[in-house]
């Protein structure tokens, strides 16, 4: 009898651990697989909300009807009114290539979908041709537009946006895809070396040469003590290491604004060295570099592993934005904006509403401070120097008639052998409006003679268009 009871112990037990096996698996699946699942592109049960809701219209920030879909006897067709101007933002919705861009962030938004499957069923059978949700975007198709031509030939991105409310008016991509014709396109797309598909104003990741010389000047801003007057050789020697600055020219005597405005890297160089590998690792941080940019598509982390054993020549050359440190576009657009702004970095927003079928808004995307980089008078000191740099520096082909203009050039050196043209920026400086990033990649040229005139054209077209 004891061995009986013992038996049916062990079978008791082992079907008490296979219950509870059965319950976390399930519980797990529901919390954290389920979700993916059921928002992944290639999920067939959502073409079936397809054929029975007509998908939502996506408008520019004044009404311009970008992508709307058209209903036919057995489903619906999508309409991409612009082709490839919003390729890498607005994306695609196709049966064989599944969803991108904010076709997919915002599935279940531009078919009416809640989040609740039964009450999706609910609604499929009292309103079995219902429509979905349109998205009112914050970009400007005239901007949109312009921001495209300056990069056409190029690869490369453009950022511009409202450095006070996070409003993105235009985000370009070059080189990109034309969504009307991916079926046909498809092929030659997947195979080109250019990498189309990529939307590199999110998702390129780049050596940010000289611009993320404003990163090191706000850490050398915040230190006390350190030396801000160096006499530059043309040259600097770190662990046997020489670092050479532009062609290098011997600048003489400088402190923090000369060296901005002539953009010095042996200055920099031993900035960063003096202001630690954490304080640099702090206050990129607060730029957000290594954190997660919260935005309406994929966005890329930036950058900075100084917790990873890092040496003085590797920071040396992390604080002129060579090295180890990779950063996106619309990071960098962030990183002007956050000086613009008083040291506060606000939230970029690309859907600005959600609007009923009916006409209603039921979702505004209001700003959002996201970090504090800095304290207002160290970031005003900062905002003054980058009026130089513009003013009278590397940054002169940004200037603007009658408007003041701030950047920082930069020119980063990489892999390829051809150099990264680069210009960030913000105007008017005494109340920024417009803030921008530009990125030329592989353009083998400097970031004052190629990339600031792109940038000056485009915040000139801003200022007449968005008041």
């Amino acid at each position: 009898m004891d061995k009986e009871l013992k038996r049916m112990i062990r079978v008791f037990t082992a079907m008490c651990i296979l219950f509870v096996v059965l319950i976390v698996y399930l519980s797990c699946f529901q919390v954290f697989t389920a979700p993916k699942i059921k928002n992944n592109s290639y999920n067939k049960r959502l073409w079936i909300d397809e054929e029975n809701i007509l998908r939502g219209m996506i408008l520019d920030r004044n009404g311009k009807i970008l992508a709307y879909s058209e209903k036919t006897e057995d489903s619906s067709i999508r309409h991409y009114n612009y082709g490839s101007l919003y390729g890498y933002i607005i994306g695609y919705s196709y049966r064989e290539y599944g969803k991108a861009g904010l076709e997919a962030t915002y599935n279940n938004e531009l078919l009416n979908l809640k989040e609740s499957a039964t009450l999706n069923e609910i609604k499929k059978i009292i309103e079995p041709n219902g429509e979905g949700n349109s998205l009112k975007l914050t970009l400007d198709h005239g901007l949109q537009e312009m921001a495209n031509g300056l990069l056409k030939g190029k690869k490369g991105a453009i950022v511009l946006m409202n450095p006070q409310t996070g409003e993105v008016y235009a985000m370009a991509s070059q080189p990109t895809f034309n969504s009307s014709t991916l079926k046909e396109d498809w092929k030659r797309l997947v195979e080109n070396p250019d990498s189309p598909f990529i939307n590199r104003a999110t998702s390129g990741l780049y050596a940010p040469g000289s611009t993320f010389k404003v990163v090191t000047s706000v850490a050398s801003l915040e230190t006390p003590n350190v030396e801000t007057n160096y006499d530059c050789s043309g040259s600097i020697k770190i662990d046997g290491y020489k670092l050479k600055d532009y062609g290098g020219k011997a600048h003489g005597k400088l402190d923090l604004e000369e060296a901005l405005v002539k953009s010095c890297n042996s200055y920099f160089a031993q900035m960063g060295i003096q202001v630690g590998k954490n304080k640099l690792g702090e206050v990129s941080e607060k730029f957000m570099l290594n954190n997660q940019i919260p935005f309406d598509l994929p966005v890329k982390k930036s950058s900075f592993p100084y917790k990873e054993g890092m040496g003085k020549t590797d920071l040396a050359a992390s604080s002129i934005g060579q090295g180890k440190v990779l950063v996106t576009p619309l990071n960098m657009a962030l990183v002007a904006s956050a000086i613009s702004n008083g040291g506060d970095m606000v939230k970029p927003i690309l859907v600005k509403e959600i609007i009923s079928p009916d006409g209603k808004v039921i979702k505004t995307n209001y700003t959002e401070t996201i970090s504090t980089v800095t304290n207002s008078l160290v970031a005003n000191e900062l905002k003054d120097m980058m009026v130089e740099v513009v003013k009278r520096g590397t940054g002169t082909n940004a200037r603007i008639k009658n408007i003041k203009v701030a950047g920082k050039t930069g020119t980063a050196e990489n892999a390829s052998g051809k150099t990264h043209a680069w210009f960030i920026g913000f105007a008017p400086a005494d109340n920024p409006k417009y803030a921008i990033s530009v990125i030329l990649e592989e353009d083998g040229t400097t970031g004052g003679k190629s990339a600031a005139p792109i940038a000056r054209k485009l915040m000139i077209e801003a200022l007449n268009r968005i008041k």
